[in-house]
């Protein structure tokens, strides 16, 4: 199967194309294959004169709190422009040429407020780029059964692919004598790479859509990941320091305080979401091999 994506040269996207290519096959439009997703002729052009039947949509500005500096610039900002004016483009096209569409989304969308979410709970995006990102999901959402839209949360992975995840990060910390200051009372759920693309390999080869959640299992505190990092990689616990999270966000954009994000929906099809323990295992082996 043809699979036209755009952002499969980013953390996530990357390693999507090195697992699923022994069953589809990828053509990638990026910044690092000369397309500009923001110039709407050029990306059209490139849907329309494409075999493929699916569209995967993950390229985003992620930067959240660049998205939120730009806030009282509205549609004219950066954020606008890649995750919801790009994102037109994509569904326009693939509403005229009957492209199937995946559309990366994120935990981001609900603001934290609730002791967990479902696909059929109601997003309450807080800062700019949740914002932006649930623009496009809505957008999205208009082609109905070609909709595919899958939320994603903090995707961590063995190899290093453009700004580090939340797990490279503690880990060079950690393994330079750095201090991590982590919060105790923030939930998130730690996502390992390789099942989201076990996720999408199951949910298009069902055909699937409307909205899923292929997030981790187990929600845990960011305090308690850095603790779970320094034990299995054999580094000095001490040097993880507790905070909460009104301190450690202290002058940056709006993050949702409990994003649990529920995986139920992506796991009765099969598909094994492993917790950040698990994960971490996974991840230890590969980077020992």
């Amino acid at each position: 199967m043809n699979i036209l994506g755009t952002g499969l040269s980013g953390l996530v996207g990357s390693r999507v194309v090195e697992l699923l290519s022994d069953e589809f096959s990828f053509t990638n439009l990026s910044k690092e294959t000369g397309i500009d997703i923001t110039d709407s002729q050029k990306l059209t052009a490139e849907i329309i004169n494409s075999r493929a039947t699916w569209v995967f949509h993950f390229a985003a500005y992620t930067d959240v709190d660049g998205a939120e500096s730009q806030r009282a610039l509205s549609v004219s900002s950066q954020a606008w422009k890649v995750n919801v004016l790009a994102t037109e483009t994509v569904v326009q096209v693939c509403r005229q040429y009957h492209k199937r569409l995946l559309y990366i989304s994120t935990d981001y969308v609900f603001d934290g407020k609730k002791e967990s979410y479902t696909e059929e709970s109601a997003p309450a995006p807080q800062g700019w780029y949740a914002v932006t990102k649930y623009e496009g999901e809505k957008r999205v959402a208009t082609l109905a059964k070609n909709a595919l839209i899958v939320r994603i949360a903090n995707p961590y992975q063995a190899a290093t692919v453009g700004k580090s995840d939340f797990f490279h990060k503690i880990l060079n910390r950690l393994e330079s004598n750095q201090e991590v200051t982590a919060p105790t009372d923030q939930l998130f759920v730690p996502t390992f790479v390789d099942d989201i693309a076990q996720g999408i390999r199951i949910l298009v080869k069902n055909d699937s859509h409307g909205i899923y959640h292929v997030v981790g299992s187990g929600a845990l505190t960011p305090f308690a990941a850095a603790r779970q990092i320094a034990e299995k990689f054999k580094l000095d616990q001490d040097l993880i320091k507790k905070t909460t999270f009104a301190e450690f966000f202290t002058g940056r954009a709006p993050r949702p305080f409990s994003a649990v994000l529920k995986n139920d929906k992506i796991t009765r099809l099969g598909v094994h979401m492993r917790s950040f323990s698990e994960g971490l295992e996974a991840l230890a082996l590969q980077l020992a091999a």
